[in-house]
């Protein structure tokens, strides 16, 4: 599934799993949280202490950290470098996972003290930033998912300094520039900026591995790049000018350069010799289809100045597109890690399980599935207004949480 050179620049397996684990508590976590900002959440009161606390962990504690724990292991495979400085790699571990678990604390207490956490959080981004910047540095040849990655993560810093920015806001009293521009860039760059632009660089690498893909070109990521970051740009000057026409354009750019970004995967699955995916991975490639939409719909409000949606839009546009990407690879990914680990030197010597009985791929089709369910649910609720339905809907995303821990644990004893 990955090429042989994973040997010759093998990350030491705790570093990912640090990161990967830590995640799937913030997760529960987030969950349950949501669960009980219920009544505000189904009025439309997003900007509140306690589902900012809810958003952030999940955001932070459970996509980021996952996403760095998942870059320290596929850097090296993808790039055919190895990782920096692994020892680096283990304290900024430290450093932001106590900042992320503050930075919620402070949510939750005392807003004023969220600035001095996320100046510890700051300090785990900047490290994190200089590992990646120096171990991509070290890559024998760029291509175009280096640009996609570091653009990413130059989209991930400018994201960490306005967080910063809007806490001092909460701290001192007093503004530094204008708060609501801070927030939609904050908002644009964190989850179109890093998250996106992270997802599309490494599917291409990704995708063609679990689906053994062999002979494509590609020639289109070049254009996706160019329109989607187009978009990013031209996105942030109509926060800036407080232009909906700039709005309009820049959401259209953005969903012209994702669709681009899917016709791509759907011409790279055409060149597939496995001609049946494995279940799990379908999840991921779902995903895209459900961020495909939800950027048709951003465009759409956008053209009519349906402000106000854009709250259920960011919260599908989370859930659906980066969280379920995430669990879908990472069925994929926590296995393969585990069973390299535990059994590659052991082939050959005695009897080994194989790739395929370390996960029990039923479980993950229920799991998943129960994850769409309640994430649709949850959109309707929001939509709707309906507190039950809500419940219902959120109680089944914690259900997912502890059953999604649950598997993850399972692999790790075998």
């Amino acid at each position: 599934m990955f090429p042989s050179t994973q040997q010759t620049y093998e990350t030491n397996i705790r570093l990912p799993f640090s990161f990967i684990l830590f995640g799937v508590v913030a997760f529960i976590a987030s969950e349950a949280m949501l669960l009980f900002s219920g009544t505000s959440l189904v009025q439309g009161a997003f900007r509140i202490p306690s589902v900012w606390a809810a958003m952030h962990l999940a955001v932070l504690g459970w996509a980021l950290m996952v996403a760095m724990g998942a870059m320290y292991q596929l850097v090296p495979v993808a790039f055919l470098t190895p990782i920096w400085n692994e020892t680096l790699g283990f304290v900024q571990f430290f450093i932001t996972a106590l900042g992320i678990f503050l930075l919620s604390i402070s949510f939750l207490w005392k807003m004023e003290f969220v600035f001095f956490a996320g100046l510890l959080l700051m300090l785990g981004f900047v490290l994190f930033f200089i590992q990646m910047a120096m171990t991509l540095k070290k890559q024998p040849a760029k291509n175009i998912m280096t640009l996609f990655v570091s653009t990413a993560l130059f989209c991930l810093l400018l994201t960490v300094s306005l967080g910063i920015a809007l806490s001092f806001h909460f701290f001192s009293g007093s503004k530094i520039a204008d708060h609501v521009f801070m927030l939609k860039t904050h908002l644009l760059l964190g989850i179109a900026g890093w998250f996106t632009l992270l997802i599309i660089g490494f599917s291409y690498k990704m995708v063609p591995m679990f689906s053994l893909a062999h002979g494509f070109s590609m020639t289109l990521a070049r254009y996706v790049y160019t329109f989607y970051v187009s978009g990013l740009a031209v996105t942030f000057f109509s926060f800036f000018m407080n232009s909906s026409a700039l709005f309009a354009s820049g959401t259209g750019l953005l969903l012209l350069g994702f669709a681009l970004f899917s016709y791509h995967i759907v011409t790279i699955l055409r060149k597939r010799v496995k001609k049946k995916l494995d279940r799990p991975f379908l999840f991921a490639l779902f995903a895209i289809a459900i961020a495909l939409c939800l950027h048709g719909f951003a465009f759409l409000f956008a053209i009519i100045g349906n402000t106000a949606g854009f709250g259920v839009i960011i919260y599908g546009y989370l859930f659906g597109w980066i969280i379920l990407s995430i669990v879908g690879y990472l069925y994929k990914i926590v296995p393969f890690l585990w069973w390299t680990h535990r059994y590659s030197q052991k082939i050959g010597k005695e009897n080994v399980p194989t790739l395929k009985q370390m996960i029990n791929e039923k479980c993950t089709v229920f799991t998943c599935g129960l994850f769409l369910v309640s994430f649709i649910g949850v959109i309707l609720a929001l939509i709707v207004s309906s507190l039950p339905l809500f419940y219902v809907a959120q109680g089944g995303m914690v259900a997912f949480s502890l059953l999604f821990a649950g598997t993850i644990i399972a692999v790790l004893r075998k």
